[in-house]
């Protein structure tokens, strides 16, 4: 009965890890070999406050999820310690911090992950991390779509303090 029990935990687990992988917008796989427990704590909570989880899991675990989530693809990342780090909101901040966090902490060690439900590689995620934040984005949008209103809004003065001076 115990194995039983046994197993039906790892499935659940298993279960678990595959909705995350398909539900998350961008996820980070590393390796934090090497970090002590001072640095995990750190970036466990910058992580947190972004809204993104962070979990160091088995590996068997994670390729049964990713064979069930069809993301097979990913199982060559999956070797030695691995942490993953899901994020259903902001597709960005994950690889953002992990790509921060690797730059001062030369142990950590980022191996891949999955954006918008396609696997990609190390550069790939570096290239994701290189992206402004969401705050950052919808800031250049606002500023984007002000230009045009801006712009008009001066030539009308400029047209008013014309008239003005010529009256």
């Amino acid at each position: 009965m115990a194995n039983a029990k046994i197993i039906e935990a790892k499935q659940s687990s298993v279960n678990e890890i595959a909705d995350k992988l398909r539900n998350s917008v961008t996820t980070v796989v590393a390796d934090y070999r090497g970090l002590n427990v001072a640095q995990v704590t750190e970036l466990r909570k910058q992580l947190r406050e972004a809204g993104v989880e962070f979990q160091v899991l088995k590996n068997t675990m994670v390729r049964r999820a990713t064979a069930e989530a069809e993301l097979s693809e990913l199982d060559q990342a999956l070797t030695g310690p691995t942490a993953i780090a899901f994020s259903r909101e902001d597709a960005v901040a994950p690889a953002k911090i992990l790509h921060d966090f690797a730059k001062k902490n030369e142990a950590l060690e980022i191996k891949g992950g999955v954006v918008e439900g396609r696997v990609v590689d190390v550069e790939q995620i570096q290239a994701l991390a290189a992206l402004p934040n969401r705050e950052g984005l919808l800031s250049m949008l606002l500023s984007v779509l002000q230009a045009p209103m801006r712009n008009f809004a001066l030539a009308v003065k400029a047209v008013a303090e014309k008239q003005e001076a010529e009256a």
